[in-house]
């Protein structure tokens, strides 16, 4: 031990009091000494302090090189060829486009108006032509969103009525659970604030025109269903209306109250956001009049500022009254700001993630998303700003109240296994949960990822979205 102690100061002497290395200092006679073990010592503290100095000024100067954003003026925006996946869709190609005017930036990430252009098509038959305006300039304080969307659905997934009493059989073709859809949609919203609140009203006009029909075999080339399909069963045995089966057309007049105290719109940090909204097809323009309600809450809390995020999302949505609403409306959730093409479920993207699209399907729903959201870097290229980001989220739905299936009481059990029907089942929950990755470009382009696994095999399996913008 002696040999090793001697050894350690001779090396820490070389190292640390090299007359050549530190010019400066007075170096003791004997070597061994108390005095120069002393002197030793505290060089090694200075030469530690030093250290963990520099460490800590270039952490900083790399946090503070990455978390500065340039602000943004004038024109922005965000291209990206349509090229994604969605579990229930297919892959999509096409070309995307956002352009964005933030004027002169003290508003920025805000924009001052925002024009999407989108051309795609998904190869299980889908087709999206759309063309959506968005400001808060246009009319001085006020929200205008005017959106004009044409969709093809060749094979549009129909699994019936009210979620669980319709039996899904996963061995059953594509076909059987399919039928075609082509949808065209312009609508006008207008949101304003009282005064300088955060209260304000909601306001709008949706014009929708739906032509469906079973399935074009001849043009997919694809072979008949023996026995036809699930939506030719329902029209055969009249659970879907002669005068409803093939289509119509709806106008829709909007009213309600919001409370928006968000940061931003594109990825809110912290603050409420929540809609009481009334959407009404009156009788005196409509086929089959009716009205629907929603209450909609958003929520925001900040677990690290700007960065990590938990966000929940209630929705509530009830037909008023006893009227009948057409089964191709049914989907149609009501929302003042469409953050994607279509807002339809519940199942896929846009409410349950990995729980087969349209699926869930009733007179009145319930529906509940959570997730914690985290954008864990960012960078600056070519003078535009871009993080990456997470979340992980459970999302949950049930039907509150059934839409009335004609004459099911005197069905014979023979008919109810061919329409695939089986007894309601009040309060059971459809529920999945999955993780996401999340690119922003300019802080309101975003492109999003997100994998959900239903936690019921009746509800399919799992679902890979890739799209734009968070959920909610």
């Amino acid at each position: 031990m002696p040999c090793v102690s001697f050894f350690v100061k001779a090396f820490a002497c070389k190292i640390f009091l090299d007359p050549t290395r530190h010019p400066d200092i007075q170096y003791p006679k004997n070597p061994l000494s108390l005095s120069f073990i002393s002197s030793i010592i505290i060089q090694i503290k200075l030469k530690i302090m030093r250290t963990k100095a520099l460490i800590l000024s270039l952490i900083f100067c790399s946090l503070t090189i990455f978390s500065q954003e340039k602000i943004k003026t004038g024109f922005g925006f965000g291209a990206i060829p349509a090229v994604s996946f969605d579990s229930d869709l297919g892959f999509q190609y096409g070309a995307i486009v956002n352009l964005f005017h933030y004027g002169d930036g003290s508003r920025y990430p805000k924009y001052d108006h925002s024009l999407y252009l989108e051309w795609s098509r998904y190869t299980k038959g889908t087709g999206i032509n759309r063309i959506m305006y968005d400001s808060e300039k246009l009319i001085p304080n006020i929200k205008t969103t005017v959106d004009v969307t044409y969709f093809t659905d060749q094979m549009l997934s129909f699994y019936g009525f009210n979620g669980y009493q319709s039996v899904y059989d996963e061995n059953q073709s594509r076909l059987f659970n399919s039928m075609e859809r082509n949808m065209f949609r312009a609508k006008a919203d207008v949101q304003g604030n009282f005064g300088s609140s955060k209260f304000g009203w909601v306001g709008g006009y949706s014009f929708y025109h739906f032509d469906m029909d079973s399935v074009n075999i001849d043009k997919l080339g694809l072979d008949a269903e023996p026995g036809g399909s699930l939506y030719q069963r329902y029209v055969k045995h009249g659970v879907i209306g002669v005068d409803e089966a093939n289509g119509g057309y709806i106008n829709y007049l909007k009213i309600g109250l919001k409370y928006d105290s968000r940061d931003q719109q594109a990825f809110a940090s912290q603050g409420i956001w929540t809609e009481a909204v009334i959407q009404s097809a009156p009788g005196f323009i409509n086929p089959f009049p009716h009205t629907k309600f929603a209450l909609i809450h958003r929520q925001y809390f900040p677990i690290i500022k700007n960065d990590m995020v938990f966000a929940y999302r209630l929705t509530y949505q009830a037909t008023v009254g006893k009227s009948k609403v057409p089964y191709y409306a049914q989907p149609l959730l009501i929302t003042s700001f469409l953050t994607a093409a279509e807002n339809q479920g519940l199942g896929g993207k846009r409410s349950l993630r990995g729980v087969m699209r349209n699926r869930v399907i009733g007179n009145d729903i319930a529906f509940g998303n959570f997730e914690f959201r985290y954008k864990f870097f960012k960078f600056s290229l070519f003078n535009q700003n871009f993080y990456l980001g997470t979340n992980v989220f459970f999302d949950s739905g049930v039907i509150l109240r059934p839409i009335a299936i004609e004459g099911f009481d005197i069905m014979t059990q023979e008919v109810k296994d061919e329409l695939m029907l089986t007894d309601y089942k009040s309060g059971k929950f459809h529920n999945s949960a999955g993780i996401g990755l999340k690119i922003g470009w300019n802080e309101n382009f975003i492109i999003s990822v997100d994998h959900g696994r239903s936690l019921n095999r009746e509800d399919g399996v799992a679902g890979t979205y890739v799209n734009l913008n968070y959920m909610f």
